[in-house]
């Protein structure tokens, strides 16, 4: 009974940690667009918020520096890889090719993609009808969300392989943390990803034109937005998301990726003053109801 009861709270801690993480990641496009604004180039961003959530990380979790052989430390830095340099530089040089919309509906097939992978190759978390139902009609409201401004679609074969590139390395880190949660702390797994991350990215700094000045972060808008992507959109997020997928599951906890765009759209209106379409609230509907129905229609089979 006592198990049974830690067990319902444990996955009640995941769902709400999937959520608030998707939530700080909606509200990151918001917080990156005005650092742009503001001059600082993509990398420099990623590479700021990366390296303040590994230093905060690393006070708090400084006892164990290495893992348990180099086989696991390569897992770690593919970790970096697919969760942090390549993911966020091959989305960013995509926006260089392809319109936003293209970029935004490509990135969220990554939970379609973990669902075909963890198919594949995990029998025990084939996804059932319910979640193939719930997926599909999510993705339909991400489309509506994403095509909240515009309907033209115009493609570009660079910037949608870049895309799809971006989703794929997310899908393949969503696999390799299954693997290390079983091994290590979620403190641990984050702060060596947050190490990996940087150390791979900083050779994409050579190609970047010329770096901002200096005085540019202490801009109270500037050094806001950095401590919120660092501390928050990266420390915590990155933290609560590895531990969502040790309860939840790969498949349920990618799910939650489609409430991202729903959130980035809010925060826009909000903070931006974007306008909202009835086509955008239709999305959103869509993405709400197609996770409540994806759960629901699960909870129904398991019963019966």
């Amino acid at each position: 009974m006592g198990t049974n009861k830690s067990t319902s709270k444990n996955m009640l801690f995941a769902h709400i940690g999937a959520l608030i993480t998707v939530t700080a990641w909606g509200v990151s496009f918001v917080s990156t667009k005005v650092l742009l604004g503001n001059g600082l180039g993509p990398a420099e961003i990623y590479i700021y918020r990366f390296i303040l959530a590994y230093l905060m990380l690393l006070i708090a979790c400084h006892k164990r520096i290495l893992s348990n052989s180099i086989r696991d430390e390569f897992l770690f830095m593919v970790c970096g890889l697919c969760a942090g340099s390549i993911y966020f530089i091959a989305e960013n040089m995509a926006l260089e090719y392809t319109f936003v919309t293209n970029v935004s509906l490509l990135v969220t097939t990554s939970p379609l993609i973990t669902t075909l992978l963890m198919w594949m190759i995990y029998k025990n978390e084939k996804p059932g009808k319910g979640t193939i139902i719930g997926s599909i009609i999510a993705f339909v409201g991400v489309a509506c969300v994403i095509f909240n401004s515009s309907f033209v679609v115009k493609l570009n074969p660079i910037g949608d392989i870049l895309s799809i590139l971006a989703a794929v390395s997310w899908s393949i880190y969503s696999l390799v943390l299954k693997k290390l949660n079983a091994m290590y702390s979620v403190m641990f797994i984050s702060r060596k990803t947050f190490f990996y991350g940087v150390l791979t990215a900083l050779p994409f700094m050579l190609f970047q034109p010329e770096l901002s000045s200096p005085t540019v972060l202490l801009r109270t808008e500037v050094w806001s937005n950095l401590l919120f992507l660092g501390a928050f959109a990266s420390m915590l997020a990155y933290i609560l998301w590895a531990q969502s997928v040790k309860h939840l599951g790969t498949i349920k906890a990618s799910n939650y990726m489609y409430i991202s765009p729903v959130i980035t759209l809010i925060a826009s209106v909000a903070l931006l003053g974007e306008k909202l379409s009835i086509i955008g609230g239709i999305g959103c509907a869509l993405i709400l109801g197609g996770m409540w129905l994806g759960e629901y229609l699960e909870r129904k089979q398991s019963n019966n």
